[in-house]
């Protein structure tokens, strides 16, 4: 395991920024399941007097599109344009990220709606004392809506339509959350059109789903799940990294740590940490869709994995810095942070 050297990631922070402004108008493929995160909000000041859990007091509730609609949001704030192919139920959570991404611009037409499904909603109560100025902790986390697959029927045709657009992208994202939308044999059929073109893939896979990113240039996983990876294979993690990549034909694995900074993987290479340079790490909810959102951008722009890696990194922690998980990681927020770190690089050289 290495650190990049300073003049690398120098010379690379100044080719991201200059990608950021230069950035319009490519055309990304992005494939997964969506739903919907809800956030409610309040002060926790007592214990119920009947059972030992907090009594929340909500003052404010919010809710934005979650898992790959995020992505899509995201890479449309980058300038980008997302050919975006998802499956949602026929309800009033539907509609509401239906509402959601013409917001933000996001084309809706190759969303199938499915009548009679509830879309899965991930609600989070969080809370703080009244009388703390402090940020509120997630108390806890619910989920409401079907977790079952959707008719294979409804995965082909998505996977269909995602492929017949990869002939004018620059990059496919496949967000598998394992709710349907993501099959293996779509998966694998979307990855193969797209290295038959030379378009990098980007995949977000579920640990138990690992043969739906065969041949993908680069797989996201957290810290923790690439520990229980390694366990399973029975070696350390820089071995059962160098095992995936070669088994699982991945040119690169990115890991990511929260304050613990990023680690690259890539085959027949020692492994690259990018520590973290966020200020505090007030939450880490959204930064899977931020580093997936970034993958697309820098290496669809013909950019290197190590250059995409710290562009997640740096996207990252921007997720890490927000006060929710519902805000999006837009271009000049990135900007004015890789702004930020090229700054404190100069500085700490003097």
């Amino acid at each position: 395991m290495t650190d990049a050297p300073d003049e690398r990631r120098q010379e690379s922070l100044k080719t991201l920024r200059n990608l950021l402004k230069s950035i319009d108008g490519q055309k990304v493929t992005l494939i997964g399941d969506t739903m919907l995160d809800r956030y409610h909000h309040g002060f926790a000041n007592n214990l119920n007097s009947t059972a030992p859990v907090p009594v929340l007091k909500i003052t404010r509730s919010e809710e934005s599109p979650g898992a790959s609609a995020h992505i899509a949001i995201g890479l449309t704030s980058f300038g980008m344009n997302v050919l975006f192919h998802t499956a949602l139920g026929g309800d009033s959570e539907g509609e509401s990220i239906i509402s959601a991404l013409k917001e933000f611009s996001v084309p809706t037409e190759n969303i199938s709606i499915i009548p009679n499904r509830e879309t899965l909603t991930k609600i989070r109560f969080f809370g703080s004392s009244e009388s703390l100025l402090d940020r509120g902790q997630i108390l806890l986390q619910a989920d409401r809506g079907t977790n079952e697959p959707i008719d294979e029927e409804v995965s082909s045709k998505l996977a269909s339509s995602a492929i017949s657009d990869l002939k004018d992208s620059c990059a496919l994202v496949i967000s598998d959350y394992d709710k349907g939308v993501v099959t293996a044999e779509g998966s694998l059929k979307l990855i193969s059109e797209a290295n038959q073109l030379g378009i990098p893939v980007i995949v977000d896979p579920k640990l138990t789903g690992l043969e739906k990113s065969r041949g993908a240039s680069v797989v996201i996983f957290e810290k923790r799940g690439m520990s229980l990876l390694a366990r399973r294979i029975g070696s350390e993690i820089e071995d059962a990294a160098q095992s995936m990549l070669i088994d699982y034909s991945w040119d690169g694995i990115l890991v990511l740590g929260g304050i613990h900074g990023i680690q690259l993987y890539q085959r027949d290479k020692d492994s690259i940490l990018i520590p973290c340079m966020a200020p505090a790490a007030e939450q880490q909810i959204g930064m899977h869709d931020a580093a997936a959102t970034s993958l697309a951008a820098a290496l669809g722009s013909g950019l290197s994995l190590y250059d995409a890696a710290l562009l997640a990194s740096a996207a990252c922690e921007c997720v890490l810095s927000a006060s929710t998980g519902k805000e999006y990681i837009d271009r000049d927020t990135l900007g004015l942070w890789l702004d930020e770190l090229s700054w404190q690089m100069r500085i700490s050289d003097r």
